[in-house]
């Protein structure tokens, strides 16, 4: 935790990973109201990114795409071609969490892995035809989303704003 960032807020009980504790409840706030579920942050944000990913998943259920592999293949749509490790960091996913995606998105004909020619130790990510006509069909997908989520235009472009912040980004 950044010893700053407690710095600045020692004279409450409120921290980056507990916003709501004691928030109002000057003295009475105890270390083991800390651990309650209302006053976390990281709750939402876990039952949220869920939430929208239930959403997500009859819409890709067309596609035949799990939420990870429709990630992934947005990936594709931008770079065309990519390695594994750039493509992880992009969608802050590791290797192991990756490698399963793109073999299944490979069994379906939308990409091939190959070692690249100039370091045989990266392997490389293609869009293939397949892959590429995909596209098409997944234009749907964000405006069939845009109604699932209750938010003023304003209010979505200051949670993305604080969710990139959130991963080191800033936008």
């Amino acid at each position: 935790m950044n010893t700053d960032n407690k710095a600045k807020n020692s004279n409450s009980n409120i921290t980056p990973f507990c916003p709501t504790a004691g928030a109002g409840q000057s003295e009475s706030f105890t270390p083991e109201d800390a651990l309650k579920l209302d006053y976390q942050l990281c709750f939402p944000l876990y039952a949220a990114s869920r939430e929208i990913i239930k959403h997500y998943r009859p819409i890709l259920d067309e596609l035949d795409l799990t939420y990870t592999q429709y990630i992934a293949m947005m990936v594709m749509w931008e770079e065309k071609a990519i390695s594994v490790k750039d493509m992880g960091a992009k969608l802050f996913l590791d290797s192991g969490t990756l490698t399963p995606v793109l073999k299944a998105l490979e069994k379906k004909e939308y990409v091939t892995r190959n070692r690249s020619t100039e370091d045989e130790r990266v392997l490389i990510v293609e869009i293939t035809e397949k892959g590429e006509a995909l596209k098409q069909q997944a234009l749907k997908v964000p405006e069939r989303m845009a109604g699932c989520i209750s938010l003023e235009p304003m209010e979505a472009l200051e949670l993305y704003r604080i969710l990139y912040k959130i991963l080191g980004k800033e936008v």
